[in-house]
C-alpha cells in the first residue's frame, strides 16, 4: 500500500479562514502526485492523487465541498442539498495552498477565505483524500465512510464539529 497514515489538522482562523493541513504519509515512490501546474481552479481534481474537504452547515442541507491537489489546482463547489450542485456558483475567492514532498510523502496546506464557507456559526466538517497509487489503483481516505461505498458527500460522513467561539 502505498499510503500508511494521513493526518489532518483543523483550525478556524480569527479572520474567520478555515486553514488545513494535510501529512500524507508512506512510500513517496508509491503515490502518484500530479506535476506542478499554475494555481487556479480545475475540475476532476478527484480522479488523481487529491486532498479535500466538505463543510456543512449544520442548520440546513447546504454544502461546499473542496478538493486541493499538489499540483496547486483546487476546486470549489457549492451544494444545496445532498450532491444538488449549484451549478451556477462562482467561487469569489481562491483558496491558498502550498504542497511540499517530504522523504514520506508529502505535506498539502489549504487556507479557504471564509467568504467559502457556508453561512453559518457552526459546521459540520469531513475530511479526505484520494491517493492514487503509482500502479495505478486508487484508494479512498476520510473520517469516516457512512456507506457501503466510498461517497464523501454522504451527510453522515461529516463528522467533525467545527464552531465560532463566542466571545
Amino acid at each position: 500500500m502505498a499510503v500508511s497514515a494521513i493526518a489532518v489538522s483543523v483550525q478556524l482562523t480569527e479572520g474567520g479562514d478555515l486553514a488545513l493541513c494535510y501529512d500524507v504519509r508512506g512510500a513517496a515512490d508509491g503515490m502518484r502526485i500530479p506535476a506542478p501546474r499554475v494555481s487556479g481552479a480545475s475540475d476532476g481534481l478527484w480522479r488523481h492523487t487529491c486532498c479535500e474537504a466538505f463543510v456543512a452547515a449544520v442548520d440546513g442541507p447546504e454544502y461546499r465541498e473542496f478538493n486541493f491537489s499538489p499540483s496547486g489546482e483546487w476546486a470549489a463547489y457549492r451544494f444545496t442539498a445532498y450532491r444538488e450542485r449549484d451549478a451556477g456558483f462562482v467561487p469569489p475567492v481562491a483558496p491558498q495552498l502550498d504542497f511540499r514532498h517530504t522523504a514520506d510523502g508529502f505535506h498539502l496546506h489549504a487556507r479557504i477565505p471564509g467568504a467559502l464557507l457556508p453561512p453559518s456559526g457552526a459546521w459540520q466538517v469531513g475530511l479526505n483524500a484520494v491517493i492514487e497509487a503509482a500502479d495505478g489503483a486508487t484508494s479512498y481516505w476520510a473520517l469516516a465512510h457512512a456507506a457501503a461505498q466510498p461517497d464523501f458527500h454522504h451527510p453522515q460522513s461529516f463528522t467533525l464539529p467545527l464552531n465560532i467561539a463566542k466571545p
